[in-house]
C-alpha cells in the first residue's frame, strides 16, 4: 500500500509542478525554447527528486536484499493496480502536453512524452525488488504500461483524449480500526484505498456524435473497494484485541462528469487551472453496485 501512496504523491507533485506551461487549446508552430526548457526541467527534476526520495529516504531504514519478485496481483482487490494505471496515465498526459505547448510536433511529443508515465513508475518497482518487505511486481508494471498506453493510443487514434482517467476521494472511516490506513487525515488520503475511487470518464459528445450534447459532458465509470485493512485479508487481532469483521468487496460506479478542458475560455491561466482540475472526478449523483448491498444510489458521491 505504501508504495502506491508514494506513486500517487509523485503523480500529484509532478502534475501540479507543470502548472500553466502545458495545457492549451492550440500549439505553436515554432519551438518555444523557454517553455521547452521549463518542461524538461520539471520532468528531469521530478524524476531525479523521486529517485533521491526512493533511495535516500523511503528505503533508508530497510534492509537491502538480492533482487526478488512479489506477486501482489490479488492485493487490495486490485485497487493499487487502478492507482498505478492512473498515475502512469496522468504522468504521460502531463509530459506530452508540456512538450506540445513548447512547440514540439505531435510525433516527437508522443515519442518522448507518451512513455513518461511508465518511465516514472518503473524505478519504484526496481527499488521494491531490492529491499526487504517489498518485491518487483509484474502486475504493477502491467498497470503502469496500461496507463501510458491508454494515453498514447487515444492520441494516435483520436488525436485527443476521449477517455480520461480521474480520481476521487472520500474518508472511509476505516482508519479508526488500524493505523496502517493513516494516523492523520493527510496520511489517510494516500494510504486508505477504501476512500479511493478511480474513474474512466468518457466524453458523450465524441462517442455519440450528438451535436446538441454539451461538449464538456462526460459519463463516468468508477471502481473502488471497501472493507480492506491489509493487503490480502484483514487481521484477526489488533493491539491484542479481536478485530471486528469487515466484508471486503468491490464497488462499481456509474455517474456523470465534466471535462473542464472542453469548456471554452480565452484565458490561458484558466486553461491550466481546468486541466489540473481535470484530475478529479467532480461529485455528482451516482449509482453504485456491489455484491453486499447490490444497487445503491448516492445523491452526491465523492
Amino acid at each position: 500500500m505504501k508504495r502506491q501512496a508514494l506513486s500517487l504523491f509523485l503523480t500529484l507533485f509532478t502534475y501540479l509542478s507543470f502548472g500553466q506551461v502545458q495545457f492549451t487549446k492550440s500549439y505553436p508552430d515554432t519551438l518555444n525554447k523557454k517553455r521547452l526548457h521549463t518542461a524538461v526541467a520539471v520532468e528531469v527534476g521530478s524524476y531525479l527528486s523521486g529517485l533521491y526520495f526512493l533511495g535516500g529516504i523511503w528505503y533508508k531504514d530497510h534492509e537491502r536484499v538480492p533482487f526478488h519478485f512479489y506477486n501482489d496481483s490479488k492485493g487490495y482487490l486490485q485497487m493499487d493496480k487502478a492507482g498505478h494505471a492512473f498515475s502512469a496515465y496522468r504522468e504521460s498526459y502531463a509530459a506530452y502536453y508540456a512538450l506540445r505547448s513548447a512547440g514540439i510536433d505531435k510525433k516527437k511529443a508522443l515519442m518522448f512524452g507518451g512513455p513518461m508515465g511508465l518511465i516514472f513508475q518503473t524505478p519504484i518497482e526496481i527499488f521494491d525488488g531490492l529491499y526487504e518487505g517489498w518485491g518487483f511486481s509484474w502486475s504493477d508494471m502491467a498497470a503502469n504500461t496500461f496507463g501510458s498506453l491508454l494515453f498514447v493510443s487515444q492520441e494516435i487514434l483520436f488525436n485527443q483524449q476521449v477517455i480520461l482517467m480521474k480520481f476521487s476521494y472520500s474518508p472511509s472511516g476505516y482508519p479508526k480500526y488500524h493505523s496502517i490506513l493513516g494516523e492523520t487525515e493527510i496520511e489517510s488520503f494516500f494510504l486508505d484505498y477504501n476512500g479511493h475511487t478511480y474513474w474512466f470518464s468518457i466524453n458523450l459528445h465524441q462517442i455519440s456524435g450528438i451535436e446538441k450534447l454539451p461538449k464538456w459532458l462526460n459519463i463516468a465509470f468508477g471502481y473502488s473497494g471497501n472493507g480492506m485493512i491489509k493487503e490480502f485479508e484483514n487481521p484477526d487481532y489488533y493491539l491484542g484485541k479481536p478485530f471486528p469483521h469487515l466484508d471486503r468487496y468491490r464497488q462499481y460506479m456509474l455517474s456523470i462528469d465534466i471535462d473542464f478542458t472542453r469548456i471554452p475560455t480565452n484565458k490561458k491561466w484558466l486553461h491550466g487551472f481546468f486541466s489540473t482540475l481535470n484530475l478529479i472526478k467532480i461529485p455528482f449523483p451516482t449509482v453504485e453496485y456491489n455484491c453486499v448491498d447490490k444497487f445503491k444510489f448516492h445523491p452526491i458521491y465523492f
